[in-house]
């Protein structure tokens, strides 16, 4: 039986995408984390660590609250695909991936 991984055998697909969004942000992980927690999300740094570097699987609790926090949508996070609101929200981070 196969075991669902990325390409690379990491455990998640929005590592990269939450990187970039919490660097677009200006956020350490840990300053993430407290902003998380201050939004009423469960989430610690090591958390975002372990995810961030592909040795997590991610829920889906945790992709609404990521999708929530930074006002992206579940397709940018999960498929890389912008939508509209996403384009108006982060002009500078899809200027750079394009």
């Amino acid at each position: 039986m196969k075991k669902i991984r990325t390409q690379d055998q990491g455990k998640n697909i929005i590592a990269a995408r939450l990187a970039q969004l919490r660097n677009q942000c200006g956020y350490s992980q840990r300053e993430l984390a407290d902003k998380l927690q201050l939004a009423d999300f469960n989430v610690d740094k090591n958390l975002i660590t372990r995810i961030e570097t592909n040795s997590r699987y991610v829920s889906d609790f945790e992709i609404k609250a990521f999708s929530e926090f930074f006002g992206v949508s579940y397709s940018y996070l999960l498929d890389g695909i912008p939508t509209d609101e996403d384009l108006e929200k982060y002009p500078d981070l899809f200027g750079k991936m394009g």
